[in-house]
């Protein structure tokens, strides 16, 4: 792809997009965030807060530890963790700095101000409103359809921020253009391999360098620490120590860490740090058993993110289809690269993957969406294997379809459409009798 090509500017910055820091899962940190933002113009502690949050937003909270906090979990803790010590200049790693001291200081304003959670009963999938009252002063902060998309900033009345009505439909329809991003239609199979073999290094080296270290370092700490569920270990005591298990099982141990509080920062993908984990260890480990260059690695992870982006892209930020599939899957692609395919070996990759996982739900963070990404990784180096052994899922084979963007169209179609009704009921089922994980 030749670098006065629009779509290499623009496939460069979906990668500086996508692929940034975070500390904590993404949706807790996000009201983090909000909170940390409405305090900042408040310029007080509040003696009260309201919080409004979209469905998905309470299926992806109220099971994951909020670092940094002592263990806390749930809505209330992630606002509470954002007010009281969340710098909000520092976005997703809103509170990856939090002294002993403010992490008291969080357990008293939990018990001694009132914090009211609400479920916003919108069509909006990703939806956070944060009120915070001092006296006689308000301010109100809205995010909405991405995890730092600020839309609306309101103090005493008068509003400072109004993105709101700029663009309805970008807001209730991920699949077009968010608000401030890139567009992401642009990318498909072809174009991206294209990229990934003829881009500058030096365009991408410093977000996969990020990814590389920080991805790993919270990987290797789910091995070596008492995780969650710990899928990782379990994998290692049980299933050997190949390169296909260590992918497996080193992907899986970073989810381990993550969803359980470990307070390390991981690059994150689509807006999730399991999925920017998922696309990336896996590959990384391969790399190091072929014993490939740096400048390999570097291509073959592009192939990864990019293509885990593209089948997020149909399916938006949150749904009731599990992203850790689309980044396994993905995840399988870059291996494919490593070991010299091109674009009929990710293809089918690809299409023989997204086969296999396609359609496992996403009932919110927690431990085992480690085991999640378990089944997708391996479901990623299955479908490489496949097409090496002269296999395929045909057209007509279920979802799959003739040619790997129709295929892609249709997996966003489940996800999307046909799975609404399924997110609604999971929401329903994780919020029966259970109020106090708000």
């Amino acid at each position: 792809m030749n670098k006065e090509d629009r779509r290499y500017a623009a496939y460069v910055q979906i990668l500086r997009e996508e692929l940034v820091p975070a500390m904590g899962c993404t949706e807790p940190i996000a009201i983090a965030y909000a909170g940390a933002k409405a305090r900042e113009v408040l310029g007080n502690l509040p003696d009260r807060v309201d919080i409004g949050v979209s469905d998905n937003i309470v299926k992806n909270v109220k099971s994951v530890v909020v670092p940094n906090t002592n263990g806390m979990k749930g809505i209330e803790a992630s606002v509470v963790s954002g007010i009281v010590a969340g710098r909000a200049e520092k976005i997703l790693e809103v509170i990856s700095e939090v002294s002993e001291k403010q992490k008291e200081d969080m357990k008293k304003f939990k018990k001694d101000v009132p914090v009211n959670v609400s479920v916003l009963d919108n069509e909006i999938v990703f939806d956070i409103i944060v009120i915070l009252y001092y006296r006689d002063e308000s301010v109100k902060v809205r995010i909405s359809d991405y995890h730092t998309n600020i839309v609306y900033v309101e103090k005493n009345g008068e509003v400072l921020v109004d993105l709101e009505n700029a663009d309805q439909e970008t807001v209730k329809d991920e699949c077009l253009e968010e608000n401030g991003l890139m567009d992401k239609r642009l990318l498909n199979v072809k174009d991206i391999i294209d990229f990934a073999d003829s881009c500058e290094i030096d365009d991408v080296r410093k977000v996969l360098d990020m990814q590389i270290y920080y991805n790993t370092q919270i990987s290797e700490e789910g091995i070596l620490g008492d995780y969650g569920a710990n899928i990782g270990s379990t994998y290692f005591r049980y299933y050997g120590n190949d390169v296909r298990n260590r992918a497996i099982a080193k992907a899986a141990a970073g989810s381990d860490a993550r969803m359980s509080g470990c307070e390390l920062p991981v690059i994150i993908n689509s807006g999730s740090g399991n999925q920017g984990i998922t696309v990336s260890i896996p590959v990384i480990e391969y790399a190091k058993e072929l014993s490939v260059s740096k400048e390999t690695l570097y291509r073959a992870l592009v192939i990864s993110n990019l293509i885990a982006v593209h089948l997020k892209t149909g399916i938006g930020r949150l749904s009731a289809y599990c992203g850790a599939v689309s980044a396994g899957c993905a995840a399988g692609c870059g291996i494919a690269y490593l070991q010299g395919g091109g674009y009929d070996e990710i293809a089918h990759t690809l299409v023989n993957s997204l086969a296999i996982v396609s359609g496992i739900i996403c009932d919110g963070a927690k431990p085992s969406c480690a085991g999640k990404i378990a089944s997708s990784v391996e479901a990623g180096i299955v479908g490489y294997h496949m097409y090496k052994n002269g296999q395929e899922f045909k057209s007509g084979d279920g979802i799959v379809t003739k040619g790997v963007e129709a295929t892609i169209k249709n997996v966003g179609r489940l996800g999307r459409e046909g799975m609404r009704q399924t997110d609604k009921e999971i929401v329903k089922m994780m919020l029966e009798g259970k109020a106090e994980c708000l």
